[in-house]
């Protein structure tokens, strides 16, 4: 991008400095992410009135802000050949995977590498298109600021900037969980993502065995740290965000020992379904966190059999970022998760 000046309108007088910029910048084609500007604005590249300002800075009618786009950071993740995962669809903004079970979404600490990260970037997905890095030496863009409330399209940049270990991520699904994940191929199209799973209208539903016999339900609670143990999150707290589960069960095997259920996301909180589930007393089977070892031999076995939570990811859909077309996706699980429910069928 190139520099850019822009002059502040009567209407978005006393505004943030911060809310402006992603208010007016987002109707540009190639406009910065919230986050972006965030960084921009700590490194100092955006003045006002040729002073370098804090993002919260109100703004008076008539100021001259100048922005100097930075090059988005590289990032430490490195790119790893042989990580294996299906791509669903993929065009020039998103692509869409079946991630396996036992694959990490992006590095962290004790996972420095062998994520999925790791195997977009040796799959080239945020390589910029041809032609991308052509230098452009035309002179600065000057833009009179719209007259329109700063606050009309985009909340506060307060977004930290992640994008050195995970590019392109706008939602993670847990490492033993497999299924459906989209993943975004270029900051614009991050942040529209990000808003949508903001919103909630992001479709997403799973499919999890459990034991117990477990009814149609809707689970509205607040979710956070387990007291006692950190590991693990609860919706058993006084204070947490509010977590939004409906359950529904699909089939039932041995009279109710277990059951197939489907689970639709309003929210979208760590291990949520996996801790409304078992805080319901139905917990996945194979989930060595919130679960226990089936006193039932064929579930043990089941469970042996899986070595992880039988979680999977089948149903996602959005709206296209650049596009605007609503997209709707649909993956079955894996075979381990088939072999279970094939010998769960069996029991008389």
């Amino acid at each position: 991008m190139r520099p850019i000046v822009l002059v502040v309108p009567r209407e978005a007088a006393g505004a943030r400095l911060d809310r402006f910029l992603a208010s007016t910048l987002s109707m540009m084609e190639d406009g910065p992410s919230r986050s972006e500007l965030q960084r921009w604005i700590e490194h100092g590249s955006v003045t006002v009135d040729g002073v370098v300002k804090k993002a919260s800075e109100k703004l008076r009618e008539g100021a001259r802000i100048a922005v100097e786009p930075e090059a988005a950071p590289r990032t430490e993740a490195l790119a790893e050949a042989g990580i294996e995962f299906d791509v669903v669809y993929m065009d020039d903004a998103v692509i869409v995977l079946n991630k396996p079970a036992g694959l990490v979404v992006h590095p962290a600490r004790g996972h420095r590498s062998g994520t999925l990260v790791n195997g977009l970037l040796a799959r080239g997905v945020f390589d910029p298109p041809d032609g991308d890095e052509e230098i452009d030496e035309r002179p600065s863009v000057s833009v009179r600021a719209p007259s329109r409330p700063p606050e009309a399209r985009l909340p506060p940049a307060n977004a930290p900037d992640l994008d050195r270990t995970r590019p392109g991520i706008v939602h993670r699904l847990d490492k033993g969980t497999s299924g459906l994940m989209v993943v975004a191929r270029h900051p614009r199209a991050r942040e529209h993502l990000k808003e949508q799973f903001a919103a909630h209208s992001i479709a997403r539903e799973y499919v999890a065995i459990c034991l117990g016999d477990v009814k149609k339900q809707s689970f509205d609670t607040l979710h956070g740290r387990h007291p006692k143990d950190r590991l693990k999150f609860s919706s058993k707290v006084r204070t947490g965000k509010r977590a939004v589960t409906h359950v529904r069960p699909l089939e039932s095997f041995a009279h109710g020992a277990a059951t197939l259920v489907a689970c639709r996301l309003e929210t979208g909180r760590t291990h949520q379904i996996r801790v409304h589930l078992a805080d319901a007393k139905t917990p996945i089977l194979g989930d060595p966190l919130y679960g226990k070892a089936p006193k039932h031999a064929v579930f043990r076995e089941a469970a042996e059999v899986l070595g992880r939570p039988a979680l999977h990811a089948r149903v996602l859909g959005f709206v296209h970022p650049i596009t605007k077309e609503k997209m709707h996706f649909e993956v079955e699980p894996p075979a381990d998760f088939q072999v279970v429910l094939t010998a769960l069928r069996a029991i008389p």
